[in-house]
């Protein structure tokens, strides 16, 4: 994970939509997200013991939207929360949904 070129997200309009090459390179190194949507954004479903879990893991996310400026959709269950990121500005998944895909894997790594 350490090869995205850089480490905070790029202002919204400047976010180039990546070609389908590039987007399988970088989900080849990004453990459990997938492409979704018609390929328009990538998602990750995480698991949790319990509500409260969740919950933290869900404020930890939206802590990381707001400093990126870049936030995604969050379907919140009991002990599970999916996340999906993809840029509406460019009509798919840009460098920003995976570098902000990996400060949000970083939460529950450790």
């Amino acid at each position: 994970m350490s090869d995205f070129p850089s480490p905070t997200c790029m202002p919204g309009s400047s976010a180039a939509r990546l070609e389908p090459e590039a987007l399988r390179a970088r989900l080849a190194h990004l453990a459990g997200w997938q492409l979704v949507a018609e390929g328009t954004a990538i998602e990750r479903s995480f698991r949790f013991d319990n509500y409260w879990q969740t919950m933290a893991f869900v404020n930890s996310v939206a802590w990381v939207a707001h400093a990126e400026d870049h936030h995604p959709d969050m379907s919140v269950h009991w002990g599970r929360c999916v996340v999906r990121f993809g840029t509406h500005d460019a009509g798919g998944v840009t460098e920003n949904d995976f570098i902000c895909a990996e400060k949000v894997s970083r939460i529950v790594s450790g």
